[in-house]
């Protein structure tokens, strides 16, 4: 297995989870929802590259922030609050978002000290998230302040159609577990709909590879704001 990619076992928690939840009796809360929003990242930070951007970079080689633009983001939930803790819960949800690298300035030091500064050309990076959180509420007649907090698989690609110095083009992704906070406020409708706005933030440390190596420091943000079904 190489060192970019993610464990099986991740992924497969997470849809045994979302089955779990639905093969519950009806007795207890369960629900589905969709959502949508904006993703605002922060650069990636603490660069490092191993043969980028090109083949003769060496290992070690250490780079200035890169700076993403902002995304729009949509996914959906499972959820099941427990019957005997109504007020406590898991929760099942996967989303998906393009925070594109933009075009701009990078400085790469390599570990002998020699440095280059040139004009990167934007590039395409989308993330897909699957997570596992755990969820508490407090229920105030029609409101439902909740948190959250859980692990994800972060999978993440990284195509360069278009690069500096003409060299050609690449195409390079991660795999990597990373976690998940959420916060929101959700309004009852009536029994069975629900209206909710969340805040959440995710954090990993991606490492892109094959065959170009870069890691660094995955930090963003997210406006949410969905509908949900509660059975």
């Amino acid at each position: 297995m190489r060192r970019g990619m993610i464990r099986p076992y991740l992924i497969a928690s997470v849809l045994i989870a979302i089955v779990t939840m639905m093969a519950r009796p009806v007795s207890a809360e369960w629900y589905v929802a969709g959502m949508a929003g904006g993703a605002f990242p922060n650069a990636l930070s603490n660069v490092k590259e191993r043969e980028f951007p090109t083949f003769n970079t060496p290992a070690g080689t250490k780079a200035t922030d890169f700076q993403m633009a902002n995304s729009i983001m949509a996914g959906a939930k499972v959820g099941y609050f427990f019957e005997r803790w109504k007020w406590f819960g898991i929760e099942g949800e996967v989303y998906r978002y393009s925070p594109n690298f933009k075009q701009q300035t990078v400085t790469d030091v390599q570990p002998n000290g020699a440095s280059n500064t040139v004009q990167r050309p934007g590039s395409n990076h989308i993330v897909t998230n699957a997570n596992l959180n755990l969820v508490a509420r407090a229920q105030l007649g029609a409101f439902e302040p909740y948190a959250g907090l859980g692990v994800g698989a972060f999978l993440q690609q990284w195509n360069m159609p278009n690069r500096e110095n003409g060299y050609p083009p690449i195409n390079i992704s991660s795999g990597r577990t990373g976690f998940n906070v959420e916060a929101g406020l959700r309004y009852r409708i009536q029994e069975h709909f629900a209206v909710f706005s969340e805040w959440k933030f995710n954090h990993a440390r991606p490492f892109f590879d094959s065959p170009s190596t870069v890691q660094g420091e995955y930090n963003v943000h997210f406006a949410v704001f969905g509908v949900g079904y509660h059975f």
